[in-house]
């Protein structure tokens, strides 16, 4: 069986179509997410100027010299600001040993809703909420603003689908996204000068890992490097069609679902052109739920042929053991279902 990530047309409900139209669009992303748990989508009405905008601030901000960019650096804990090369291992967010810790290649800077975004809800919890730390690049904090803005925008309108296909009231996810811990990451994968790296066939653009919180929403350019674990265990490769987002599901709603929904595993693994690697770019917009928001499985998901496969856990205890592997290189073992999916498709 080919793998295909399925394209799917979500304007009915950015445009407040019909309800017959909705509802196929539902029904086209619980099929989706019952089977790959990674779906292309067009129709999300992001403008093009928003993301030439993003391209463009990221394409100024990973120009800068190397030492630079390390003056926006944060501690572990804080997850914003720059990532250089090889300072993180995402693979140890679900306990996987990579061959050599804090290896993954990729550059990275990230943004995140802070407690002034939702005045309403504060004060909220620190570093959780913490500000963001923008660079003197002109334009920089703008045009990743917009854009910022309009991916929070599609991110809810795929979690008002996803209370649809799953049969839930349509604010359940709302009622658990009010201060919803949201970050974008922009990630470069092109070595800035200066980096030692070996370029071999084991080169980790990105480890294997899952996504943390509800939703990811992806920008990336066509080239390749992300790779799905398929349901036959092999890995696949995944480029965006013109126009389209990536989605994929995270670890909070595979939680929620009891994996009828499941949590993608994904790398990237850019390939060596020439000698050098090949320049990807992506922006990934994760919508990870309120800190405080406590996950449990859903009773609609859970019968004598699929019991309960997850204890309750609050967002901010999940996604706080992610990060300690991710960004502080301690192996998270409480991810024992994910990580036994990796080790089983290295076998």
């Amino acid at each position: 069986m080919t793998f295909t990530v399925p394209t799917v047309d979500i304007s009915a409900y950015v445009e407040n179509g019909p309800p017959a139209d909705r509802a196929e669009v539902a029904r086209r992303i619980d099929d989706a997410c019952r089977t790959v748990g990674f779906i292309q989508i067009v129709g999300h009405g992001i403008p093009d100027a928003a993301i030439s905008g993003l391209t463009d601030a990221m394409d100024r901000f990973f120009a800068l010299d190397l030492e630079r960019k390390k003056t926006f650096r944060t501690p572990s804990q804080i997850n914003r600001g720059y990532s250089p090369p090889k300072s993180e291992s995402l693979s140890l967010s679900l306990g996987v040993e990579s061959a050599t810790r804090m290896n993954d290649f990729f550059e990275a800077f990230n943004v995140g809703a802070g407690d002034d975004t939702y005045p309403d809800a504060a004060p909220l919890p620190q570093p959780d909420y913490a500000p963001n730390v923008w660079p003197d690049v002109a334009g920089f904090e703008d045009q990743v603003s917009v854009y910022f803005g309009e991916a929070a925008r599609v991110a809810r309108t795929m979690t008002r689908i996803f209370a649809d296909a799953l049969g839930l009231v349509p604010d359940f996810f709302a009622a658990h996204t009010g201060h919803s811990l949201d970050v974008m990451r922009m990630n470069n994968y092109a070595l800035p000068a200066g980096t030692d790296v070996t370029l071999d066939g084991d080169l980790i653009g990105m480890g294997e890992h899952t996504d943390y919180g509800i939703v990811t929403i992806l920008w990336a350019d066509a080239v390749a490097g992300l790779q799905v674990l398929g349901t036959d265990g092999a890995w696949n490769d995944v480029q965006p069609a013109e126009g389209a987002l990536l989605v994929n599901l995270g670890d909070v709603t595979a939680r929620w679902t009891n994996e009828r929904w499941m949590s993608t595993l994904h790398r990237v693994k850019p390939p060596i052109v020439g000698g050098t690697i090949e320049r990807r770019r992506s922006a990934a917009f994760f919508h990870d739920g309120d800190v405080d928001a406590e996950i449990r499985t859903l009773p609609s998901c859970i019968d004598d042929a699929h019991p309960d496969l997850y204890t309750p856990i609050t967002v901010g205890e999940h996604i706080t053991a992610k990060l300690a592997g991710s960004r502080a290189g301690i192996s998270n073992d409480s991810a024992v279902r994910e990580s036994a999916r990796v080790l089983a498709s290295r076998r």
